[in-house]
């Protein structure tokens, strides 16, 4: 891989790397999605889902970064797969909160399980340059 360019900062080639890293491990996240008849977006969505925790569709939507009615199709497709339900805000009727049912807990699991496999590129690593790396983007998030 390219060293940064006379005028790039190390932040800026630090970020180039780590989408670098993403796109060239999109095709293995598109397959392990497919593996589980989900498009990206869905398993996006089973991942932002929690356990026990009802989501609002509005905040959903906020968290694609789409309009809450791009939503509607999307969780219209998971529900007919009963892998997500719609209740009723308990404040407000009008809310709709979405709930990952035990079909969906349980393929929640198996998807998160295969996503988080880390490609050749970080298991290739040395532990320690594991341990650092990971160390360093919890540090990243935390902000």
């Amino acid at each position: 891989m390219a060293t940064a360019t006379i005028g790039e900062t190390t932040a800026r080639e630090a970020w180039r790397l780590l989408v670098e890293l993403a796109f060239a491990n999109k095709a293995r996240f598109m397959a392990t999605m497919a593996e589980f008849d989900l498009t990206p977006v869905q398993g996006h969505v089973l991942r932002l889902l929690e356990p026990e925790r009802p989501l609002p569709m509005n905040d959903l939507a906020g968290a694609l970064h789409c309009d809450a009615s791009n939503v509607t199709g999307l969780v219209d497709r998971l529900e007919q797969r009963r892998l997500v339900e719609r209740r009723p805000g308990p404040r407000d009727r009008r809310v709709k909160e979405l709930l990952l049912t035990p079909e969906g807990v349980e393929l929640r699991t198996r998807v998160l399980e295969r996503m988080w496999e880390p490609p050749e590129a970080i298991a290739g690593l040395s532990a320690r340059d594991q341990q650092a790396l990971a160390e360093i983007l919890r540090r990243a998030l935390d902000r």
